[in-house]
Protein backbone atom coordinates (compact mmCIF):
# COMPACT_ATOMS: atom_id res chain seq x y z
CA UNK A 1 0.00 0.00 0.00
CA UNK A 2 2.90 2.33 0.75
CA UNK A 3 4.26 1.74 -2.74
CA UNK A 4 0.94 2.79 -4.31
CA UNK A 5 0.80 5.95 -2.21
CA UNK A 6 4.31 7.01 -3.21
CA UNK A 7 3.60 6.29 -6.90
CA UNK A 8 0.30 8.17 -6.68
CA UNK A 9 2.06 11.11 -5.01
CA UNK A 10 4.67 11.20 -7.80
CA UNK A 11 1.98 11.03 -10.50
CA UNK A 12 0.00 13.82 -8.85
CA UNK A 13 3.16 15.93 -8.54
CA UNK A 14 3.92 15.42 -12.24
CA UNK A 15 0.34 16.22 -13.29
CA UNK A 16 0.31 19.34 -11.10
CA UNK A 17 3.67 20.47 -12.47
CA UNK A 18 2.47 19.92 -16.04
CA UNK A 19 -0.82 21.79 -15.52
CA UNK A 20 0.82 24.76 -13.81
CA UNK A 21 3.64 24.86 -16.35
CA UNK A 22 1.30 24.87 -19.34
CA UNK A 23 -1.01 27.56 -18.02
CA UNK A 24 -0.32 31.20 -18.67
CA UNK A 25 -1.29 34.26 -16.68
CA UNK A 26 -4.08 36.39 -18.03
CA UNK A 27 -2.75 39.49 -19.78
CA UNK A 28 -4.23 42.56 -18.16
CA UNK A 29 -5.55 45.18 -20.53
CA UNK A 30 -4.08 48.53 -19.53
CA UNK A 31 -6.61 51.10 -18.38
CA UNK A 32 -4.33 54.12 -18.11
CA UNK A 33 -1.54 55.66 -20.14
CA UNK A 34 2.07 55.52 -19.07
CA UNK A 35 4.15 58.68 -19.04
CA UNK A 36 6.13 57.42 -22.05
CA UNK A 37 2.93 56.79 -24.03
CA UNK A 38 1.66 60.29 -23.22
CA UNK A 39 4.95 61.82 -24.40
CA UNK A 40 4.92 59.87 -27.68
CA UNK A 41 1.26 60.67 -28.29
CA UNK A 42 1.78 64.38 -27.60
CA UNK A 43 4.81 64.53 -29.91
CA UNK A 44 2.79 63.17 -32.84
CA UNK A 45 -0.34 65.07 -31.81
CA UNK A 46 1.56 68.35 -32.15
CA UNK A 47 2.44 67.42 -35.73
CA UNK A 48 -1.17 66.50 -36.52
CA UNK A 49 -2.53 69.73 -35.04
CA UNK A 50 -0.04 71.73 -37.13
CA UNK A 51 -1.14 69.83 -40.26
CA UNK A 52 -4.79 70.41 -39.34
CA UNK A 53 -4.18 74.15 -39.06
CA UNK A 54 -2.64 74.21 -42.52
CA UNK A 55 -5.41 71.95 -43.77
CA UNK A 56 -8.12 74.37 -42.62
CA UNK A 57 -6.43 77.49 -43.95
CA UNK A 58 -4.77 76.47 -47.21
CA UNK A 59 -6.93 73.75 -48.76
CA UNK A 60 -10.27 75.65 -48.75
CA UNK A 61 -8.50 78.61 -50.34
CA UNK A 62 -7.11 76.42 -53.12
CA UNK A 63 -10.49 74.75 -53.69
CA UNK A 64 -12.40 78.03 -53.85
CA UNK A 65 -9.79 79.49 -56.24
CA UNK A 66 -10.06 76.28 -58.29
CA UNK A 67 -6.31 75.92 -58.18
CA UNK A 68 -6.38 72.18 -58.80
CA UNK A 69 -2.64 71.78 -59.11
CA UNK A 70 -2.17 73.24 -55.62
CA UNK A 71 -5.03 71.13 -54.22
CA UNK A 72 -3.44 67.94 -55.48
CA UNK A 73 0.05 69.03 -54.44
CA UNK A 74 -1.16 69.92 -50.95
CA UNK A 75 -2.96 66.59 -50.49
CA UNK A 76 0.06 64.59 -51.61
CA UNK A 77 2.69 66.91 -50.11
CA UNK A 78 2.12 68.24 -46.59
CA UNK A 79 -0.85 65.97 -45.91
CA UNK A 80 1.08 62.94 -47.12
CA UNK A 81 2.49 62.37 -43.63
CA UNK A 82 -0.86 62.83 -41.86
CA UNK A 83 -1.85 59.16 -42.02
CA UNK A 84 1.56 58.08 -40.76
CA UNK A 85 1.31 60.43 -37.76
CA UNK A 86 -2.21 59.18 -37.04
CA UNK A 87 -0.97 55.58 -37.11
CA UNK A 88 1.82 56.41 -34.63
CA UNK A 89 -0.77 57.79 -32.23
CA UNK A 90 -3.14 54.87 -32.78
CA UNK A 91 -0.46 52.36 -31.73
CA UNK A 92 -0.06 54.17 -28.40
CA UNK A 93 -3.75 54.53 -27.56
CA UNK A 94 -5.46 52.22 -25.10
CA UNK A 95 -6.63 48.95 -26.70
CA UNK A 96 -10.32 49.88 -26.52
CA UNK A 97 -9.72 53.16 -28.43
CA UNK A 98 -7.52 51.69 -31.16
CA UNK A 99 -10.24 50.23 -33.44
CA UNK A 100 -12.11 53.56 -33.60
CA UNK A 101 -8.85 55.44 -34.22
CA UNK A 102 -7.92 53.04 -37.05
CA UNK A 103 -11.34 53.48 -38.62
CA UNK A 104 -11.12 57.28 -38.44
CA UNK A 105 -7.60 57.22 -39.91
CA UNK A 106 -8.83 55.13 -42.82
CA UNK A 107 -11.79 57.46 -43.39
CA UNK A 108 -9.58 60.57 -43.37
CA UNK A 109 -7.36 58.90 -45.96
CA UNK A 110 -10.35 57.95 -48.12
CA UNK A 111 -11.69 61.52 -47.98
CA UNK A 112 -8.30 62.90 -49.00
CA UNK A 113 -8.32 60.49 -51.94
CA UNK A 114 -11.74 61.91 -52.83
CA UNK A 115 -10.31 65.44 -52.76
CA UNK A 116 -7.41 64.36 -54.95
CA UNK A 117 -9.72 62.69 -57.48
CA UNK A 118 -11.94 65.77 -57.48
CA UNK A 119 -8.88 67.88 -58.31
CA UNK A 120 -8.14 65.59 -61.25
CA UNK A 121 -11.63 66.09 -62.70
CA UNK A 122 -11.82 69.72 -61.51
CA UNK A 123 -14.97 69.22 -59.43
CA UNK A 124 -15.24 71.87 -56.68
CA UNK A 125 -18.34 70.35 -55.11
CA UNK A 126 -16.76 66.92 -54.67
CA UNK A 127 -13.53 68.51 -53.44
CA UNK A 128 -15.37 70.61 -50.85
CA UNK A 129 -17.40 67.63 -49.72
CA UNK A 130 -14.29 65.48 -49.31
CA UNK A 131 -12.56 68.29 -47.46
CA UNK A 132 -15.47 68.73 -45.01
CA UNK A 133 -15.71 65.00 -44.34
CA UNK A 134 -11.94 64.67 -43.85
CA UNK A 135 -11.96 67.59 -41.41
CA UNK A 136 -14.87 66.09 -39.47
CA UNK A 137 -13.14 62.71 -39.17
CA UNK A 138 -9.81 64.32 -38.28
CA UNK A 139 -11.49 66.25 -35.47
CA UNK A 140 -13.12 63.04 -34.25
CA UNK A 141 -9.70 61.36 -34.25
CA UNK A 142 -8.18 64.22 -32.28
CA UNK A 143 -10.93 63.87 -29.68
CA UNK A 144 -9.65 60.34 -28.95
CA UNK A 145 -6.17 61.65 -28.12
CA UNK A 146 -5.60 61.92 -24.36
CA UNK A 147 -4.71 65.30 -22.95
CA UNK A 148 -1.26 65.79 -21.45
Amino acid sequence: MKVYRSILACVLALVTTFVVGCSSPKAAIPTTYTEIQIQQIQKHNTDIVALRDRFTTELPRYISARNWVQVDAFVHGPLGSLLQEMNYITKNLLPDAQPKARELSREVFEHLVTVSKAAEVRDPIQASSGYQEALKDLDSFLSLVPKA
